[in-house]
């Protein structure tokens, strides 16, 4: 991994990923959270047999943050198979509390380091034009 991606930040979303519950996909997603000041808030996907009631690793994340007192966030870092994007309400719900966040997308199928394969977009691209605070 490059020295000015976050060390820290990407190994906790690696340490969330093996604590996922996806017993029906398998696919397990593990994220953390940053805060301005450097605080971490890890998370990982909860699945459900109702589908609609799983939890992503991105709102569990923002969920532990929040209920911790955070609000001023800076990026996330997302550890999945294939390296995928927030889903549309992910996207929704961190748009609420930082429209300016970078985003870290970790594929773990894509060894070139310790960590994985790293790419980094930003919200902003993600949801263009979509609704602030």
């Amino acid at each position: 991994m490059s020295s000015d991606l976050p060390d820290p930040l990407c190994q906790a979303a690696l340490e969330a990923r093996s604590q996922a519950h996806a017993p029906y996909s398998q696919f397990m997603v593990g994220a953390a959270l940053q805060t301005a000041s450097g605080h971490i808030s890890p998370g990982c996907n909860l699945e459900n047999r109702s589908y609609g009631l799983t939890n992503c690793a991105e709102r569990v994340a923002l969920g532990n943050a929040v209920a911790a007192g955070h609000r001023d966030f800076q990026a996330i870092a997302i550890a999945s198979s294939g390296g995928v994007l927030p889903c549309g309400a992910c996207r929704q719900v961190l748009l609420e509390f930082c429209p300016q966040l970078t985003i870290f997308l970790i594929d773990v199928d894509k060894q070139v380091n310790d960590v994985g394969y790293v790419q980094t977009v930003e919200l902003a691209d993600l949801l263009p034009g979509g609704p602030t605070p």
